[in-house]
């Protein structure tokens, strides 16, 4: 496994991190959970991204069973906060008494003393943003967290973000964004503004929820068992992506693969990895040996040749131009 430095701090992340979105607490069963968990550890990953709102806040609860007993200092625990978390008025958004309230509950969940990262989980037009900086800020002058990073920031609310930050000196280091062959919106202005900041990219979704591992047919109802078919693993979600026109496409990216020697999983992390400015892919799994082919996109560097390919057969189907569409709704 590699390690990249996330943003312009000393912290290093692993290339591909495990997330656990739509697994822990509502898809799998805490001990298929705890094996992922485990065999995580195995290959190398060191990077685990959660969020208080995933599972309605048990997600977070099953990622801290699963890591008792590891090392703290040897892995580095994400996790964000922003979507509602109860159903009073103030268990919401960005408001310093919401961050104050989340960060204390997600430690006591975990039964941890810190997080490595503590995201905005979106951004909040409702509360000022001083406000959330400095609830930030004071979040880690406590120890409660040593970094602060965003999620599905745009390029301005990143800028104006940074700006706060360095007046607070608070380490703002870190956006998650969707960000994949198919959805490619970060690069015209996200990425840019994040380099500007300091700051590095850890994508979600970076297998366009699993479309972009070839197993989804054109003309053909989704596999049994899969994502798709799965209304507690995001099937709204990845309708977007299951229609002919991209399907056909993707299928057409498998030569593509074996002429490189990788199965077409480990194609898509290696792809996202191959922007310097993506510290880390986020992956998730139902069962341990679904990380295996994502692992092995770490560290790996697509021949010129390869990543053209690929650009010519995803041509009129790749999202890159925020204008033109909507991010989906249903997002991690």
């Amino acid at each position: 496994m590699k390690h990249r430095y996330l943003g312009n701090s000393g912290l290093k992340v692993s290339e591909v991190s495990f997330g656990n979105w739509i697994t822990h607490g509502s898809q799998v069963e805490e001990d298929a959970a705890n094996a992922c968990v485990k065999h995580a550890l195995d290959l190398g990953i060191t990077t685990f991204d959660t969020a208080d709102v995933y599972a309605g806040t048990r997600a977070e609860e099953v990622l801290g069973r699963a890591l008792a007993g590891v090392r703290r200092e040897s892995v580095e625990i994400f996790t964000k906060v922003y979507w509602p978390t109860g159903a009073g008025v103030n268990n919401r958004g960005l408001s310093r008494k919401h961050i104050m309230h989340s960060i204390d509950a997600s430690l006591k969940r975990m039964k941890i003393d810190y997080f490595d990262l503590y995201q905005a989980h979106r951004f909040d037009v409702e509360t000022p943003l001083e406000e959330t900086m400095l609830a930030f800020a004071d979040i880690v002058r406590q120890g409660k967290a040593l970094y602060i990073g965003v999620s599905e920031w745009d390029a301005d609310q990143i800028t104006r973000g940074a700006a706060l930050a360095r007046e607070m000196q608070v380490p703002f280091i870190s956006n998650q964004p969707q960000y994949s062959m198919l959805w490619r919106i970060i690069e015209q202005e996200v990425v840019p503004a994040s380099q500007d900041a300091g700051m590095s990219q850890i994508v979600w979704s970076p297998m366009a929820q699993g479309v972009l591992s070839g197993k989804y047919l054109p003309g053909q109802p989704p596999p049994p068992g899969s994502r798709a078919t799965d209304e507690l693993s995001g099937k709204n979600f990845i309708a977007r992506w299951l229609n002919d026109d991209v399907l056909q496409k993707v299928q057409l990216l498998k030569p593509i693969a074996q002429q490189a020697g990788i199965s077409m999983a480990t194609m898509s992390i290696a792809w996202v990895l191959q922007n310097k400015n993506v510290a880390s892919a986020i992956v998730g799994a139902t069962r341990p040996e679904q990380l295996d082919d994502s692992v092995n996109g770490a560290g790996l560097v697509l021949d010129a040749d390869t990543l053209k390919a690929i650009d010519k057969v995803l041509d009129g189907v790749i999202v890159s131009d925020p204008r033109k569409t909507e991010s989906p709704t249903t997002r991690p």
